[in-house]
């Protein structure tokens, strides 16, 4: 069962990897920057100030913890245990590969990018969820083009993505709460001394 998935990854892999093009080289090297999404990081800053207000500063608080938890834990409790090959540095796949950029790291289950972007989905996602709703549509463009944008540059399997993208939604969600909880709290406390 285990060598039908591993072969199924790899199939896939070279699948998407192997539709390319000089525009789509260019476009997914810039896709899986970060410099890239710059702008569109502004943006959701600028949302979050405009509905959190000075909350907005807790919200970056979080954002920061999210960001952190799942780029470690991708790399401390998943890479440095499963130490499954990138693709890119898989013996077997050498000659089959269409590489755009350098290889990376030696391991890649699971994949940062997958974690940081699918974390972020979801605590972005769970903080919008009453004012802007629209925003999922956004979010989940996002971060669906980051991690295809992994597979198709050869450095991760799709399998690699989707480990990726189950650990953000994880940390994504509790972090979430943890957020939530804490305004509420801090909310709470505001009310009672306006009160007294």
């Amino acid at each position: 069962m285990l060598n039908f998935f591993l072969h199924l990854d790899t199939t896939i892999l070279l699948f998407i990897n192997g539709h390319h093009s000089p525009f789509f080289d260019t476009l997914m090297l810039g896709i899986s920057s970060k410099v890239f999404w710059f702008p569109f990081y502004a943006l959701l800053i600028y949302w979050i100030f405009r509905d959190k207000k000075w909350y907005g500063f807790l919200v970056l608080v979080f954002v920061t913890l999210t960001l952190t938890a799942a780029d470690q834990l991708s790399v401390h409790a998943f890479k440095n245990v499963f130490m499954r090959l990138r693709p890119c540095h898989e013996p077997s796949l050498q000659g089959l590969l269409h590489m755009v950029k350098s290889c990376g790291g030696q391991y890649g289950f699971v994949s940062s990018h997958a974690a940081n972007s699918f974390a972020i989905l979801t605590f972005i996602i769970g903080l919008f969820k009453k004012k802007r709703p629209w925003i999922r549509w956004i979010m989940w463009t996002w971060a669906l083009l980051i991690i295809y944008s992994r597979v198709y540059l050869g450095v991760h399997y799709p399998g690699d993505v989707l480990g990726g993208a189950l650990l953000g939604f994880a940390i994504g969600e509790t972090t979430w709460w943890l957020y939530f909880e804490s305004e509420k709290y801090l909310r709470n406390r505001k009310n009672k001394k306006s009160t007294a």
